[in-house]
């Protein structure tokens, strides 16, 4: 809602026309005579070598998945293996005009695009470069291997080529000496020193996480390119055209300062071989016909659409040369088409029952290593058995390296009985670093002329004075303490960024970023599209290229639309990569209510149920901002809960309020908020309220003493405090907003009672929300856990309670009833 672009009603509703141009469709048609002005004879044998090389490589993996052998070494592999023979040409000439310092990331069919970039790159680096990375990579771990197998290398390329080769099998593989020592596999491999970023097992999954890499570059002036490798059936995706949007944002032309204007430096690349698994996409599954016509409907550029030939590796070569130079001149993003064949299945165990033997049969007698070849020795740039020496070379290469990635000596597999940890140890990397990179931070203003700041000075920073609560206008609120960590930070790491749903000049939904505008050039503080799936994704792409980032997806409910850009990309890629990449990421979520069944729901149990995510709920102005430091500081994915409830509360536990310097709220560690002897309360989130208001009800009318414990974090979760406590009473309820049925709620308490049941007096309660949709508002007493629900649990399952009236059934029998119902 930028305040500068007037939308004027007078040009909006005139008529007229949208007019398109002519998306250019298999234009390239030069011969290898005409492009030797372009390409040294070396050059063009090269491009074979290279074809050759991925079609050998691939070869071998069919024939081990189908025959189970290769040159006659028998190898037992069970994983995937999606293969891309047939789309040679097209994955080399991407990579011909590519360095290390243009990324590209792919889908799981995308052995042919490592190998492709892996070449090029090593093509065009020098050996004592080349040298450096193999030596430092896992402290030369690869590298002697490599060297031990072949005493006689003629030159650093050569070795560096093996080197390239040996470390993507023995990922695929998965041995320790793999790339990502195993733990990424065929469909996760990558090498970063080559500009080789993660692929991706989920269908379009790279569009979005690419994004996020080429606003990195953008952002943080880097060099390079960024492509996206998907294939066509991934224009089926959401997340896809999501993320082609994000790319295509009007701001980056129009609203981001001088210097940062233009479009982004990506390539949406669609290895467009004809089938997304078993549907044909132009005929049945789509109904653009001609992919590149996409292009057409994101924006007036038309994404300077254009369908390749990529059965030929000079034509993708020229297009990927044009593109890359519009990207360079911020003119970006770009569609391309490359238009190209997969001769196997989908994977080895796939018939291709869905395609006849003609077409199949068709396609190969076009296939571009043959006709590229033909087309070498008849121009007169090689001879047959110039050609012939260079295929057996490759198949010796090949054969070299297949023997050693199977060598259980030299290549062993990660060791989990040694080692039972050695997974465990790469979930987090519990790294703490101030800034990600070391310069000045773009700024608008000093920080203490920032008007917001101004403003929170004059505010009370403790929630109790003379005995009596702040008024809220005066109070300093939860919303200030994150907006004040999250301030100081942008004063320090010049990588970070915040974007997501109404967060620039509104302020965020919530009001927690207002006071940012002002301080914060448009490329640091931005509105995204409502695009869920992209604002994650692009935030993994950001910071697993070095930057920090914060994203919000405003209301917890709307988790699902970036499911698994939460689940399957943001929490697994730094375990994957063997903790070669870091995922600075902090998610802000809030939990909301007043809105209904789809505004108003705790899903804190669905993220923390999964590993390599760090979850986090503050109830009080003092933690959030000591947690939303800490989460700053750190290297992990932290997703940062915030109740709409308490967004206005002031501070009311911590002696003094909340202090205005730096400080932080170790991520794991719970709090005891009300020290008690008799019965334990352990909350999460805004339930800590409730839970006073029960323990306050316990001692005037019971005469039961509640500790209350706040539990600040879900994953991970340090238990001695609560263990200590329930030593001590005996007893203990857990509450919160979530769902009772299968919430970490569940968790807590299974955990508990392992941990402390020799203490317990009775078994550990819970109380959650009800198993409904949330009603309205006006019902919502009705759901979410109340005081009373509390009372009543602790006298029906922990300890009667002399002269209680119950109100809410929480017997054995209304158990029962409920859970057979379902609800």
């Amino acid at each position: 809602m930028p305040k500068q672009l007037f939308i004027n009603p007078h040009e909006v509703r005139k008529s007229g026309w949208v007019k398109f141009q002519d998306i250019p469709v298999n234009q390239y048609n030069k011969t290898i005579e005409e492009e030797k002005a372009n390409y040294t004879n070396e050059d063009f044998v090269r491009i074979y070598r290279d074809m050759v090389i991925i079609r050998e490589f691939e070869t071998m993996l069919l024939l081990v998945k189908t025959t189970g052998e290769y040159n006659g070494v028998p190898y037992d592999y069970p994983g995937p293996a999606h293969l891309s023979i047939g789309q040679e040409a097209a994955a080399v000439g991407q990579a011909y005009h590519l360095d290390k310092d243009d990324f590209i990331f792919g889908s799981h069919r995308s052995h042919g695009e490592i190998i492709a970039k892996g070449l090029s790159a090593i093509e065009k680096m020098s050996d004592d470069e080349l040298m450096d990375i193999m030596k430092k990579f896992w402290d030369g771990r690869v590298l002697k291997v490599v060297e031990e197998s072949k005493k006689d290398y003629k030159s650093v390329k050569e070795l560096a080529m093996d080197f390239l080769l040996y470390g993507a099998l023995a990922e695929i593989f998965g041995r320790e000496t793999g790339f990502n020592k195993g733990l990424g596999g065929s469909m996760h491999a990558f090498f970063t020193p080559f500009g080789i970023y993660p692929n991706n097992a989920i269908v379009g999954g790279s569009a979005g996480i690419a994004v996020g890499a080429a606003l990195f570059k953008k952002v943080n002036r880097k060099k390079g390119i960024v492509i996206a490798n998907i294939g066509d059936g991934a224009m089926g995706c959401g997340p896809v055209w999501e993320a082609m949007n994000m790319a295509a944002m009007d701001q980056f032309k129009y609203l981001w300062e001088e210097g940062y204007r233009g479009g982004l430096p990506i390539i949406f690349n669609f290895f467009n071989n004809q089938y997304g698994m078993g549907g044909q996409t132009c005929g049945e599954t789509m109904g653009y016909q001609i992919l590149a016509r996409v292009g057409a409907g994101i924006n007036p550029e038309q994404m300077h659409a254009e369908r390749v030939d990529g059965y030929n590796p000079l034509a993708v070569i020229d297009a990927i040369k044009r593109k890359k130079q519009l990207l360079l001149e911020n003119k970006g993003p770009v569609l391309l088409d490359v238009v190209t064949y997969r001769f196997c299945g989908h994977s080895p165990s796939d018939a291709s029952t869905y395609r006849t033997k003609e077409e199949i049969d068709a396609w190969m007698q076009h296939d571009s290593i043959v006709t590229y070849r033909k087309q070498l020795i008849d121009a007169g740039v090689a001879t047959q058995e110039q050609l012939d020496a260079i295929l057996n070379d490759v198949k010796e290469r090949i054969d070299r390296i297949y023997r050693l990635a199977i060598d259980e000596n030299k290549s062993p597999r990660m060791d989990l009985v040694s080692n039972p940890d050695a997974i465990a140890s790469l979930m987090f990397s519990n790294q703490r670093i101030e800034k990600m990179d070391d310069r000045e931070c773009d700024v608008l203003i000093p920080k203490e002329e920032n008007p917001r700041l101004q403003q929170i000075k004059r505010k009370v920073r403790a929630g109790i004075q003379d005995g009596k609560p702040v008024p809220k206008n005066k109070v300093f609120q939860l919303r200030d303490a994150i907006f004040e960590a999250l301030l100081d930070k942008f004063y320090v790491d010049p990588t970070l960024i915040a974007y997501g749903e109404d967060n620039r000049d509104w302020g965020g939904a919530f009001a927690v970023y207002r006071g940012l505008t002002e301080a914060l050039p448009y490329h640091r503080l931005f509105n995204a599209p409502i695009s869920e799936a992209a604002i994650v994704a692009s935030a993994v792409g950001y910071a697993m290229c070095g930057g920090r980032v914060v994203v919000e997806l405003m209301y917890a409910d709307f988790i699902g639309r970036a499911g698994d850009e939460i689940f399957n990309q943001l929490s697994k890629w730094q375990a994957m990569s063997a903790g070669i990449l870091k995922m600075p990421v902090v998610l802000r979520v809030s939990v909301g209510s007043k809105y209904g069944a789809q505004h108003s729901q705790d899903w804190t149990s669905l993220v923390a149920h999964i590993p390599g995510l760090k979850v986090v709920f503050p109830a009080t102005p003092y933690d959030a901002k000591g947690l939303m430091n800490s989460a700053l500081m750190g290297t992990d994915p932290v997703v940062f809960f915030e109740s709409q409830r308490i967004y206005d509360i002031g501070e009311m536990f911590h002696p003094g309020g909340v202090p205005e310097g730096y400080y932080e709220v170790p991520i794991g560690e719970p709090d005891i908020k009300k020290e008690g002897k008799d019965i334990t309360i352990l909350t999460v989130g805004a339930m800590l309220y409730r839970a006073l208001e029960a323990a306050k009800i316990l001692e005037s009318k019971y005469g039961m003493s509640a500790e209350v414990i706040d539990a600040r974090s879900i994953v991970p979760f340090n238990y001695e405090k609560v263990i200590e406590s329930v030593k001590k009473t005996g007893k203990i309820v857990i509450t919160g907003d979530a769902c009772e049925r299968a919430s970490y709620l569940k968790d807590f308490a299974q955990n508990i009672t392992e941990l402390a049941f020799d203490y317990l007096d009775a078994p550990p309660v819970v109380v959650g929300s009800r198993n409904w949709i949330t009603p309205a508002h006006e019902l919502e007493r009705f759901f979410f856990p109340q005081p009373d629900w509390i009372i009543d649990a602790i006298h029906e399952k922990i300890v009667p309670l002399k002269g209680h009236v119950v109100r809410n059934n929480f017997t054995v029998n209304e158990q029962l009833r409920r859970n057979r119902l379902g609800v």
